[in-house]
């Protein structure tokens, strides 16, 4: 029974508290629901009637905000005659000028600002007219909002300005517009850490705080591939070594996106091609994505074909995104690009001075049991699948292709003068390994060129 009247008494006093906002929500003024509608003679109507020209519905907009909305000119000046609000918010902060911007209408942008409305008025998250106009690319909203006083660094949600926003979406024309009217090319956005991992996501040692944030404008623009966009701020003074909070650089970030022409931009610009802040530099992305084109142009400037993995990529969770696993710490690229069998970028590799005989030897745990493992793979035995754990977020070539990739690798080593009978920390050989991988071709091939198997294998 008290249970019953407890719960009766929290219904009531729900009913209470909702029930004035439930009302307000239902009586929708009749001029707001005519502006809504475009309809410009009940507008005049009602205005004539005396109705209240600032009436709201139940979220607070008013038919200004809506006439703005629907970009329409004639009502709004109407309602502004008749002493409209030209600032007044909505619940969530929106002013009609915040909407206009968003429309990127610059013809009621300016009709507004004509009025007196405030270009620095933002979202209850930050979001000034200025931001979302950059967002969405309306150069012409832009200059007349700098020219009425907007201020070009205001932050929003994390931390992000306009000239974030504006370089995210490859808006080059926008980004010009606010380097001229003075934003920040060095602002960087809010860093914050999120606890993340790799599998096994039961082990402490497998976890660790990742920060993000810390990003420029050139740091979103490289993500997003704005190579216009990215030129314009390297021209205007921007870092072209720029890291984010992890200390992950431009050319990283644009490698890990496969943004190519990007990467080029910024090495000819000078970036360093072997920034490794955050123990990975620009070429193991590159390998990892099999992009030979992108590890060619690493390598014409200066990037170190034998360049250590220095640590472990978190996923998320269930995901296939691109990540490096504690088994492939320590590897070299050209020893990765063997793991995932690229021939060819492994031959360009070796023409750039990569060691063909690197033998990596990782210590990390296996994901089953969580015991400790010690490798000592080559990367001909790499080529056979031996060493550097499961490829999660690997999508493997078609089996017949896989092998036909395998044997060329296999065939590059043995010209770059391999190891055949080397043997693994647990004894065995590459040979051994392309049986267990059902490898016939290379298989067939190491043994003609006096390849063993291991005993007991």
């Amino acid at each position: 029974m008290r249970i019953h009247t407890t719960r009766a008494c929290l219904v009531a006093l729900a009913v209470c508290l909702t029930a004035p906002g439930a009302a307000r929500a239902a009586e929708t003024p009749s001029l707001v629901t005519a502006a809504k509608q475009g309809d410009i003679g009940a507008v005049r109507t009602l205005l004539g009637q005396g109705t209240a020209v600032d009436a709201t519905e139940g979220d607070g907009t008013t038919a200004l905000h809506w006439a703005s909305y629907r970009d329409d000119i004639d009502v709004v000046g109407l309602l502004l005659d008749t002493g409209a609000d030209v600032n007044v918010a909505n619940d969530l902060g929106a002013t009609p000028l915040w909407s206009a911007s968003q429309n990127g209408s610059v013809a009621m942008v300016r009709r507004l600002l004509a009025a007196g409305a405030d270009a620095n008025l933002a979202l209850w998250s930050g979001e000034t007219p200025l931001m979302i106009g950059s967002r969405a690319g309306a150069t012409g909203v832009v200059e007349l909002l700098l020219e009425h006083g907007a201020e070009t660094d205001a932050r929003a949600a994390r931390g992000q300005t306009a000239l974030m926003w504006a370089a995210a979406q490859q808006h080059t024309d926008v980004v010009n517009a606010l380097l001229v009217g003075g934003a920040d090319i060095h602002a960087r956005s809010d860093v914050w850490s999120q606890v993340m991992a790799v599998p096994p996501h039961s082990l402490p040692e497998y976890k660790r705080e990742i920060p993000h944030g810390g990003n420029t404008a050139l740091m979103f623009a490289a993500r997003g591939g704005a190579l216009a966009t990215a030129r314009v701020l390297i021209d205007a003074g921007a870092n072209v070594d720029d890291t984010d909070a992890w200390g992950v650089s431009a050319t990283t970030v644009a490698t890990h996106a496969g943004f190519t022409d990007v990467v080029e931009l910024l090495l000819e610009a000078g970036a360093d091609a072997n920034a490794a802040e955050a123990g990975f530099a620009p070429i193991h992305p590159a390998v990892m994505r099999q992009d030979e084109r992108l590890v060619a142009v690493l390598l014409e400037h200066g990037a170190d074909p034998n360049a250590m993995l220095g640590t472990w990529t978190p996923t998320r969770r269930a995901s296939r995104d691109f990540n490096f696993a504690p088994p492939l710490v320590g590897a070299t690229p050209f020893w990765l690009a063997a793991r995932f069998t690229a021939p060819s970028i492994m031959r360009l590799l070796a023409e750039h001075g990569a060691d063909p005989a690197f033998v990596h030897r990782p210590d990390y745990k296996e994901p089953t049991y969580f015991q400790p493992r010690l490798e000592e793979t080559t990367a001909l035995m790499a080529v056979t699948g031996m060493g550097g754990g499961r490829l999660r977020g690997w999508f493997p070539p078609p089996r017949g292709e896989a092998e036909m990739r395998a044997l060329e690798a296999a065939q590059l080593l043995v010209e770059l003068g391999a190891d055949l009978n080397a043997t693994d920390a647990d004894g065995r050989t590459a040979l051994d390994g392309a049986r267990s991988a059902r490898l016939k071709t290379v298989a067939t091939y190491l043994e003609s060129h006096g390849a063993f198997a291991s005993a007991g294998w």
